[in-house]
């Protein structure tokens, strides 16, 4: 029974706002959600006490409300706690793992993320973008959305021919490719900068290149593909599958053309050799398309790309690009021309920005080298956490050790850059992430396999037709309308965008459960308290799960 949504329909028809703005008191003692007449003030001209305590005489009781309060400015309303116990624990119950999922709708969505270029070495930034678009893709899936995962990677360009310049004489390891193309394109700036010599010939080589050489061709492939294998390893390692892969190798030509169709249709013109768009917009400014070499640039490639996926997905409703700060204007710039073109009608667009990731040292750049890559990252972090989990679990096996320690590793990861909003800088500290205590990973995690702790002592099946009436006190009801709230915090995670208030909402449900816990002895209390209760952490323990495996991490039963 979502109470929330009878009290709106309710007031809806008796104030005959179109929205009703509820809120949830601060203290249970003033009921379970409060109406504020100060919206009605200025229609009715009455003041809002006085409203209050009028719509208090007005409204009949409906099914699930206990009664309602009037006080001050503000209409409170209890709900029936008997039917709202039964009806919440017993849905997550029979729902199970689908507790909080929606059926499937018409929204086809493309969610665009990860981007990581071949010849460039994974890093923390990277790390970011794939957590955001892998949980935001899954929480969009179970909320009834048709996803399309996509990844959109830039396999050409200065970057490319740095690298393959680079490469004269050496040959690559075989294994850890894509971190020794990496190491070899930082060298390439390093040696390049202020020298004009190496200047000229990656210039030359970048002709030659765009001109089919077949030598540079050919090493161009080999290389490519080393680096397309290596990340189908990364993904697999990560949890994650795309569904289409983009190249801009496959959207070049294509962006010249298009260019050249704008020029036709005297949207851009020639300047200088190079085909241009001037806004004429002090934000928007000029946009370079294609080179004087005839060479596309970003956004053309952008526009080619779009064509390609009304092409290849003629039902999308939207298309999401998870996109870094810096590239905010590239994007403003990219939908402007999808409207001059019409293609905002064919693919709905819009970019989730996320912001930097900084380690507590500073701002790290992949062309200068001091980039955390990913490898050492996850090494790191599963060292770590291997380190406490043997100081843990002298007895366990090297397997459950091992196991366990990957659990809390990739918890205290991806839960890290989940935690923070989007658009917000995020300091990544790892030894803060792999703490049991604070807004972590391992912290909710640690509740979870708490209750199957607390579940394996008990030793017997528990009974699921308990009397759920003797769940009465503060703690437990405040649980319980936390379970309630699951549906409604995925839902509004997947229509906002907004990740991170799934992980708080996790965080807040943990918090809740340690804090009962702490002053509940469940299994040493009267058989009726203690059924009841081991009927409540056992609905905990699914939405735990459930918001978790949202996220791409693990609930353990053992840490």
């Amino acid at each position: 029974m979502d109470f929330k949504e009878i009290i709106v329909k309710l007031l809806k028809k008796e104030t005959k706002l179109k929205e009703i703005p509820l809120e949830v008191p601060p203290d249970q003692s003033m009921g379970d959600f409060a109406f504020p007449c100060f919206v009605l003030s200025k229609t009715l001209k009455k003041s809002p006490v006085e409203i209050a305590n009028e719509l208090k005489e007005k409204i009949e009781l409906p099914k699930g409300i206990d009664k309602i309060e009037a006080s001050g400015p503000y209409l409170n309303f209890f709900v029936d706690r008997s039917s709202f116990l039964q009806d919440v624990i017993k849905l997550v119950l029979k729902e199970k793992d689908k507790y909080g999922s929606q059926k499937k709708g018409k929204d086809n969505i493309m969610v665009e993320f990860f981007h990581a270029n071949p010849y460039k070495a994974v890093h923390i930034g990277h790390i970011r973008n794939i957590c955001l678009g892998a949980a935001l893709s899954r929480i969009m899936e179970f909320s009834g959305k048709n996803i399309i995962r996509s990844n959109y990677q830039g396999d050409v360009g200065p970057h490319v021919i740095k690298c393959l310049w680079g490469l004269k004489n050496k040959k690559a390891p075989n294994k850890d490719k894509l971190n020794f193309y990496g190491k070899i394109y930082m060298d390439a700036n390093k040696k390049i900068k202020d020298n004009k010599k190496y200047e000229n010939e990656i210039k030359e080589m970048s002709k030659k290149f765009y001109e089919g050489d077949e030598e540079i061709v050919k090493k161009w492939k080999e290389t490519r593909q080393d680096c397309i294998d290596e990340f189908e390893e990364f993904y697999k390692e990560f949890g994650v599958k795309f569904d289409r892969l983009y190249f801009e190798s496959e959207v070049e030509e294509l962006g010249v053309k298009i260019s050249n169709d704008l020029v036709k249709k005297k949207i851009a013109k020639v300047d200088q050799g190079a085909i241009i768009i001037d806004f004429k917009d002090e934000v928007l400014g000029i946009v370079v398309l294609v080179t004087q070499e005839g060479q596309a640039l970003y956004s053309s490639k952008d526009l080619g790309l779009a064509m390609l996926k009304i092409k290849e997905y003629p039902k999308l409703t939207q298309s999401i690009n998870l996109v870094g700060k810096e590239q905010e204007l590239h994007f403003m710039q990219v939908y402007k021309m999808y409207e001059l073109l019409g293609i905002h009608k064919k693919l709905p667009s819009k970019h989730l920005i996320y912001e930097l990731v900084m380690l507590p040292e500073g701002k790290m750049s992949s062309r200068e080298g001091n980039v955390v890559i990913f490898p050492d990252l996850r090494d790191k972090l599963f060292s770590k956490s291997l380190e406490e989990v043997k100081k843990r679990h002298k007895e366990w096996s090297k397997k459950e050790i091992e196991e366990s320690a990957s659990n809390i590793a990739w918890g205290a990861l991806k839960f890290g850059m989940l935690t923070r909003e989007n658009n917000k800088i995020l300091i990544f500290d790892w030894d803060k992430a792999l703490e049991f205590e604070g807004e972590t990973g391992p912290y909710v995690q640690y509740a979870h396999a708490r209750i199957c702790s607390i579940l394996r002592k008990y030793g017997k099946k528990v009974n699921t037709k308990a009397d759920l009436s003797f769940l009465g006190e503060e703690d437990e009801l405040g649980i319980i309308k936390l379970i309630g709230d699951f549906p409604k915090v995925v839902s509004e995670s997947a229509n906002s965008l907004k990740v991170h208030s799934l992980s708080h909402y996790l965080l807040a449900l943990a918090r809740s459960f340690n804090e009962f816990y702490h002053t509940k002895p469940i299994l040493k209390e009267d058989e009726t308290f203690r059924d009841a209760r081991l009927v409540l952490i056992l609905a905990v323990k699914q939405v735990l799960e459930n918001g978790l495996g949202l996220l791409g991490i693990k609930a353990p039963e053992r840490m």
